[in-house]
């Protein structure tokens, strides 16, 4: 029987257990980086890799149109039971001077998203949520509501979940404080959280504090804890956090995977399946004994 809703991308104890493979331009240029191949071919085969060992584990696997889902589906990684996010931004970020400007591709809609055999939509949105705008500026930070309301809306009118991504971006010319960071990253959640999103996947807000500080801003709308790229044993500590202060869990990528990066063929394969997956496995054990169901929250 097929499960609908946030129950799509969920374990069977409503925790989330999503595995992040949606980078595109990220992940050419990890690629590039490493002096590894890094043509359109080179990031499907990559994807697949990945999705293949990791897949199996997780509750959900996040991935694009342009290099993960086709592939995946040729190469039957995807198992039966494993939900699909697909990412919904658009691929070219616009801006505003340097500042990130948050936009919609019409094309990209909660219908599109099930036409590519999708279970929730994933949107990705930069920016500074305490943003004033000066005059004959655009206001920016109203821009990403509005976007971000479309979404939800939109994809409540499918009956598809809306899994937001919000990303602190400061104008240019500000280095934040750490302190800073994580106010805006708990601000973003607030803000976010008004619109009714099914799910937030969010930046980590610092400590325990922030965490519970999040969850309290959120009331009825559950988040997840995403890795930024941090280490391994890091994340693992950061997950236990914020799934003990009210988080329901972790759409996670590079933290799992990243050092695959480094190799190819026979030789990536052998480190997902010796490495990357007793990582995976080690925070699915981790869910099994933190985190509140999603369906428990805000009751």
């Amino acid at each position: 029987m097929s499960r609908s809703g946030l129950d799509a991308i969920a374990d069977a104890n409503g925790r989330f257990a999503v595995l992040a493979m949606d980078q595109r331009g990220t992940l050419r240029r990890m690629l590039t980086g490493a002096g590894k191949p890094a043509e359109d071919d080179d990031l499907k085969s990559f994807k697949v890799d990945v999705i293949s060992a990791l897949a199996p584990l997780s509750s959900g696997v996040l991935t694009d149109t342009e290099f993960g889902v086709s592939a995946v589906r040729a190469a039957g990684a995807m198992p039966e039971g494993v939900g699909l996010l697909i990412a919904a931004e658009p691929v070219e970020k616009e801006k505003y001077g340097e500042e990130y400007r948050n936009v919609r591709d019409p094309l990209r809609t909660a219908a599109w998203v099930r036409e590519n055999t999708g279970d929730a939509v994933k949107f990705l949105v930069y920016w500074q949520p305490d943003r004033v705008a000066k005059d004959g500026e655009p206001d920016l930070a109203a821009e990403t509501m509005d976007v971000v309301r479309a979404v939800v809306e939109d994809c409540r009118a499918e009956g598809v979940p809306s899994v937001i991504e919000p990303l602190v971006s400061f104008a240019p010319g500000h280095t934040p404080t750490d302190e800073e960071r994580f106010e805006a990253v708990i601000l973003s959640a607030k803000r976010l959280a008004t619109l009714k999103p099914d799910l937030l996947k969010l930046e980590w807000p610092g400590g325990a504090d922030g965490c519970r500080r999040v969850t309290e801003a959120l009331g009825d709308v559950p988040w997840a804890l995403l890795s930024a790229g941090v280490g391994y044993e890091a994340f693992v500590e950061r997950c236990i956090t914020a799934l003990d202060a009210g988080a329901s869990g972790i759409i996670a990528g590079r933290a799992i995977w990243k050092e695959a990066v480094d190799l190819e063929g026979d030789e990536r394969r052998a480190f997902l399946a010796d490495v990357a997956v007793p990582r995976l496995q080690g925070l699915v054990d981790v869910l099994e004994k933190h985190g509140t169901p999603w369906q428990e929250v805000g009751a």
